[in-house]
């Protein structure tokens, strides 16, 4: 098999990439070379999507078997790279995001649900009124229609992820909760613990973003862990595992976190009362050969990867998404003693944990 990836140096694009090295493809990728070194093994052509003549110099390195978008963004741009690589390539694998859903994260969502409405040429200043994550994910529908439009559908296949966690997360979620699980102490965490989490791991994403492009299986998939894979106790009690450390979760009434102007998703990774945010049936990508390892194993073994030199992607842009996730110490003391207070007069809401 040769395979192109469009990335292929971080996180995603370089999971995909070392597993396809391990089954013996040929890897090409093509990037800017900007963000990190390159995968040993591969061959590499330097380039920006955003210049056609770049594309056009792209596609004289082929054919490949298979091509896999794992940063496109912009439909116009995408429409652009699907088009001049249209010749080839055998079948399109394009990551996409389940924000392409009008109603994540607010009501449960399966394959078919009401996308967003994206023109598949349009640029980056479409959507500017529907608020950062509305645009970007009418910005991504726009993209995958912008693949379909230029291979096919029977050619293309759409890969809409939850969110994924596993070693090289940059994002700062699950780093973030181990990062402070290992120093110990009373440990802020929003109840219930009960509530359920369907994060996947980045390699369980790659292994079926290739699996797609070795079997030509078109559609469009959302990815994520199965309803009920996993709890806020499994993620808090996996973190302090690992870590060995002295750590005491304390369980916080999510409206009295909220009262207390708390920000879901970023100041506290993962958690967001939403119901539609763990509630995406995946049950289609699963009957098409989609495999999901365990919480705990993606725990442990981004545990091991931080411990190992590990050190995630840090830059502008994309890049620069951790440095908004997780609470200042000073802050988390502040509300936990907060809470302590609220408790102690009577205020503390009982079924949190």
């Amino acid at each position: 098999m040769r395979l192109l990836i469009l990335g292929g140096t971080w996180y995603l694009g370089r999971a995909i990439g070392e597993l396809a090295l391990d089954a013996g493809w040929q890897v090409t990728t093509f990037n800017r070379g900007v963000s990190a070194p390159d995968l040993a093994g591969v061959e590499v052509v330097r380039g920006d999507r955003e210049r056609p003549e770049d594309l056009r110099r792209l596609a004289e390195h082929g054919p490949w078997d298979a091509v896999v978008d794992t940063i496109g963004y912009i439909p116009r741009q995408v429409l652009d790279a699907a088009t001049a690589l249209s010749a080839v390539a055998g079948h399109y694998v394009f990551l996409s995001s389940v924000n392409v859903y009008t109603g994540w994260p607010n009501e449960p969502l399966d394959d078919d649900s009401a996308l967003f409405a994206c023109p598949p040429d349009a640029d980056a200043t479409f959507g500017a009124d529907l608020g950062y994550a509305g645009q970007y994910g009418a910005l991504k529908a726009g993209c995958e229609r912008a693949v379909v439009t230029a291979l096919g559908a029977d050619r293309s296949t759409v890969l809409r992820p939850g969110i994924i966690l596993g070693p090289r997360e940059y994002v700062g979620r699950l780093t973030w909760w181990l990062g402070r699980a290992v120093r110990g102490g009373q440990l802020l965490v929003p109840g219930p613990a009960t509530r359920a989490i369907q994060p996947i791991d980045v390699r369980d994403v790659a292994q079926f973003a290739l699996h797609c492009a070795t079997a030509q299986i078109a559609g469009a998939y959302n990815v994520t862990a199965p309803l009920g894979h996993g709890t806020f106790a499994d993620l808090i009690g996996g973190c302090i595992a690992e870590t060995k450390a002295d750590t005491e979760p304390v369980w916080v009434d999510p409206d009295w976190l909220i009262d207390h102007g708390v920000e879901q998703w970023t100041e506290l990774p993962l958690w967001r009362t939403h119901p539609g945010v763990w509630a995406v049936d995946s049950s289609r990508a699963f009957a098409a050969g989609l495999r999901c390892r365990l919480l705990r194993d993606t725990i442990a073994e981004t545990w091991t990867w931080m411990t190992s030199g590990g050190a995630a992607i840090t830059g502008k842009g994309e890049a620069a998404r951790a440095a908004d996730h997780g609470l200042p110490p000073d802050r988390e003391a502040e509300l936990l003693a907060a809470w302590r207070q609220a408790g102690q007069a009577g205020g503390s809401a009982g079924g949190v944990s």
